[in-house]
């Protein structure tokens, strides 16, 4: 008995091996759909870099270090180079000194507009006695005068001694030229010992973090990508991602008649290895969204009287000739042929014969 149940297990085994069982062969099924179809155009755009800056040296100077170079990444903030800061930090000390002198100019300033003031009030305590001299109170009130103009005098040059300072201070501050944003180092232009003045490129700094795609549309096919819009973008041949319509630039092209339209793409740029100028094809629509009837491509077969699927009722598989129109990623457009909702045989369908039992796998 044990050897006959072996035996029949491994006939069943078998026959199942080979997509065949009492029920019928095993098939896989899918059922055919309405669906929002929408024709699209495609363009070819490119990622471009949201910031993309030649950092230049802001003071003159020799160039001390260069802490970089091309292809590495920074942050916000990290030193890119520096220049030598003898001269700039000598103007810095004079500025200071400078400052402690006018500084020194406010206190004897003020020191002798009080003791003219002290002059004044006791001149005027004498006032109707003697000993009061109006002569001598119109002198002391000329003085305290002169001292108080003085005073301000030498506040304003504390005042002017302090902006200079701070001008110094910032310029040894910018001899250290930092990124200022997050990228990646696409080209060096100094080396230690050249002599750079304010302007000169020192890198140039590219945000691979913050990328867009911008793409040239034709502008008969603009109307179609309203400001929000999600459409379909092709970045690799394994890749593909939704985009949102950010801006559709009013200005059109007289040569080519587009239009730019820019998208942001729904895209981990760590992971997919995108870069700026890297080129990705824009799936543009050309026209309103329409509910049309799908089949899935592998239900798709081809005879000698055309297009046929296998369509499954009451575990009866029957052919039945279809039309086929577009191709919608992994799936067709029916034209005639079939309703929503009808099962059709996608897997195991190529060695099926009319009016043959199917068991749904």
């Amino acid at each position: 008995m044990r050897l006959l149940a072996a035996v029949a297990w491994l006939v069943l085994s078998a026959a199942t091996a080979h997509g065949q069982t009492d029920q019928g062969a095993l098939v896989d099924v899918d059922a055919v759909r309405l669906e929002p179809m929408t024709q699209t155009q495609s363009v070819v755009g490119q990622f471009v870099a949201m910031q993309s800056s030649v950092v230049a040296a802001r003071v003159d100077g020799p160039v001390l270090n260069v802490s970089v170079t091309v292809g590495d990444s920074v942050a916000a903030g990290d030193l890119l180079a520096e220049l030598d800061t003898d001269r700039l930090q000598a103007a810095l000390d004079l500025a200071t000194a400078t400052l402690d002198e006018q500084r020194a100019r406010v206190e004897s300033a003020t020191a002798t507009e009080a003791l003219f003031a002290q002059d004044v009030a006791r001149i005027e305590r004498l006032r109707g006695s003697a000993a009061f001299n109006q002569a001598r109170l119109d002198d002391a009130i000329a003085e305290r005068s002169r001292a108080v103009g003085e005073l301000a005098e030498a506040v304003a040059g504390v005042h002017r001694a302090e902006v200079a300072r701070d001008l110094a201070a910032l310029e040894v501050a910018y001899s250290e030229i930092r990124a200022p944003f997050p990228g990646v180092i696409s080209t060096r232009e100094v080396d230690v010992g050249e002599y750079v003045r304010i302007g000169d490129p020192i890198v140039t700094l590219v945000n691979h973090h913050d990328l867009e795609i911008e793409a040239a549309v034709p502008a008969a096919s603009v109307g179609g990508l309203s400001i929000g819009r999600q459409v379909l973008v092709r970045v690799t041949a394994s890749l593909s991602v939704s985009a949102e319509v950010r801006a559709v630039v009013p200005v059109e092209d007289p040569l080519t008649r587009t239009r730019i339209v820019r998208l942001t793409p729904d895209l981990d740029y760590e992971t997919a290895g995108v870069a700026a100028r890297q080129s990705a094809v824009v799936e543009v629509p050309v026209e309103a969204e329409v509910d049309v009837v799908t089949v899935d491509k592998d239900a798709v077969l081809s005879g000698p009287q055309g297009r046929l699927v296998f369509v499954v009722d009451d575990g009866v598989a029957q052919p039945r000739p279809v039309e086929i129109g577009a191709s919608l990623g992994n799936r067709f457009e029916v034209l005639g042929g079939l309703e929503p909702g009808e099962l059709v045989v996608v897997r195991g369908n190529e060695g099926l014969r009319p009016g043959q039992l199917v068991a749904i796998r």
